[in-house]
């Protein structure tokens, strides 16, 4: 993308707050294509946990960043950063883009721009890799080799740990001194909403989700051989699924464990938005109004901003 960096926008908020739904009531007004910043809905053969749009909502609203890489393989910001800005290039000017998701690490590598990283042998990153598939606590590993370590699940602990023992130095500090540079300027809409508001989403969401065959289709994962601790399976709901089949969280109690966990993410996510946006023009929306009328305030908002 030559030239200035194109304005484009970026929808972010907490799990079940509605961010496909807003996407969807958008393609009313604009003729969108989405760009999905979900670290979960890159797998393939993860869609009923994952939350991914339904064929309808596809139908109507072309999506770009799904079904990238199978369970166990493993798919980094610095990945997800590279193919954005390609996706962003290869959209029809006719077309508007919206980057959605609530995977705050990929939405800030493709707008602020992750490290470049330092050069590794590729031998010793390959034994690395092999002792990380099996080891413990990586993420205490992750908090004691890097004192800004916040989270996110396996991988990244993977990826934090590998970075720091393999150069000598912090995940964080890399990313400070050589970062790249980003591919667009954002236009934040965070949604929000109050607590017992997302709450009673999530547990709509999470029955819905139960419902719809969520433990089918962890089983036939693990009965094609995707194994209990692959990449994708360690996330939210994915794994009190699984301790659910291996016998540890009974039935009637399955719903609760998967709303609790979610809810716990949904609060860390509210968190990152909060403090992580800052230095790019943000709006915020409260998500208790319907689709279509948050659709036509951003539109309205838009407008504003051009003229």
């Amino acid at each position: 993308m030559g030239g200035a960096k194109p304005t484009v926008l970026v929808l972010v908020g907490p799990t079940a707050i509605g961010k496909t739904a807003l996407a969807a009531a958008l393609a009313d007004h604009w003729p969108v294509t989405v760009i999905s910043a979900d670290s979960r809905q890159v797998y393939r053969r993860l869609d009923i946990g994952t939350g991914k749009p339904t064929a309808d909502v596809l139908r109507r609203v072309p999506h770009i960043g799904l079904d990238i890489v199978d369970p166990g393989e493993r798919y980094s910001a610095g990945q997800y950063a590279r193919d954005a800005t390609r996706w962003l290039t290869e959209i029809a000017p006719s077309r508007r883009p919206i980057v959605i998701g609530g995977t705050g690490f990929y939405v800030r590598a493709l707008v602020d721009g992750l490290f470049r990283e330092p050069p590794i042998d590729a031998k010793v990153r390959q034994k690395f890799r092999a002792w990380a598939a099996n080891a413990t606590a990586l993420g205490a590993w992750a908090a004691r080799l890097d004192p800004e370590y916040r989270g996110g699940g396996r991988q990244r602990a993977a990826r934090t740990v590998e970075v720091a023992l393999l150069t000598g130095r912090p995940l964080s500090v890399w990313q400070r001194e050589a970062k790249a540079e980003g591919a667009m300027r954002p236009w934040y809409v965070r949604l929000t909403a109050p607590r017992r508001f997302l709450h009673a989403r999530i547990a709509a969401r999470v029955r819905a989700m139960l419902e719809a065959g969520w433990v089918d289709e962890v089983r036939q994962l693990l009965a094609s051989g995707v194994a209990p601790d692959a990449a994708g399976l360690d996330g939210v709901g994915y794994r009190e699924v699984i301790a659910h089949l291996q016998g540890a969280i009974p039935a009637d109690r399955l719903a609760e464990a998967i709303a609790t966990s979610t809810r716990q993410y949904a609060k860390r996510q509210e968190t990152w938005f909060r403090h992580q946006l800052i230095g790019h023009p943000v709006v915020t929306l409260d998500a208790t109004d319907p689709p279509n009328v948050l659709a036509r305030r951003v539109v309205e908002l838009w407008e504003d901003r051009e003229n």
